[in-house]
C-alpha cells in the first residue's frame, strides 16, 4: 500500500492533494494508487478495512458505469464515521450529458441510494450505508443575486440549467442501519451562488 494517510482523494487526475492518497484510473506524478474503480465489483480497492477517516471525490461518480459497487467498497475502506465529499454536475444541467463519457446524471434524491433505510421495500444487493448530511447546489450569480432562494428551488425543480453543480457531504453509518423508511435521511439542499 502507498504512503499512510487518513485521506483519500479519489480520481486525482493532476489534482494531487497533500496529506491524501491519490487515487486515479492512469498512474502518474503524484499518483500514489493506479486503479480502475470499474473494477470494485470483483476486484476490491488495495487498502484495509476500516481505513480512512475522510475522502474527496469530484467529477468522478458520473463516470462510472457501476456507482454501487464503488460507493459499497468505499463504505468497506472508510472508517465509522468517515466523511465523503463528492462533487458532480446537477442532473439538470447540460453539464451532466455533454460529456459523452458521462454514463448517469445525479440529484439530490440519488444520494439515498447509497444509505440502507433507502432499500425499505426493494433490494439491489447493496450493502453500504452512506448518510446524506448536506447537499448543496451550486447556480449563477447572478441569477441568485436576483432570487430569493423559494424561487431558485422551483427554478431547479421544473428548468434545466438553473443548477450547475452539486456537492454531497455523507458520513459512514457503521454498523449499517436497517433497511426502515422511516431512518431515511431528510436533508433539504442549500444553495449557493457559483
Amino acid at each position: 500500500m502507498p504512503r499512510h494517510s487518513p485521506n483519500l482523494h479519489i480520481g486525482c487526475g493532476s489534482t494531487i492533494l497533500p496529506d491524501h492518497v491519490n487515487l486515479d484510473i492512469v498512474a502518474g506524478p503524484g499518483v500514489d494508487v493506479a486503479f480502475d474503480l470499474d473494477r470494485c465489483r470483483d476486484t476490491p480497492l488495495p487498502f484495509p478495512d476500516d481505513h480512512f477517516d475522510t475522502m474527496r471525490m469530484a467529477h468522478v461518480l458520473e463516470h462510472l458505469n457501476e456507482p454501487l459497487a464503488v460507493m459499497q467498497e468505499l463504505y468497506r475502506v472508510a472508517r465509522p464515521g468517515c466523511r465523503l465529499f463528492i462533487e458532480v454536475p446537477h442532473g439538470g444541467h447540460d453539464d451532466a450529458w455533454v460529456d459523452p463519457t458521462h454514463r448517469r446524471a445525479y440529484f439530490p434524491k440519488s444520494f439515498e441510494y447509497f444509505s440502507q433505510p433507502k432499500y425499505y421495500g426493494f433490494d439491489y444487493g447493496y450493502q453500504g450505508d452512506w448518510s446524506l448530511v448536506s447537499c448543496d447546489l451550486f447556480v449563477n450569480a447572478t441569477l441568485f443575486s436576483r432570487h430569493k432562494v423559494e424561487r431558485l428551488r422551483e427554478l431547479i425543480e421544473f428548468n434545466r440549467n438553473i443548477a450547475k453543480v452539486m456537492r454531497a457531504n455523507l458520513v459512514a453509518v457503521k454498523p449499517g442501519r436497517p433497511r426502515e423508511r422511516r431512518l431515511m435521511d431528510r436533508v433539504v439542499p442549500s444553495i449557493h451562488p457559483l
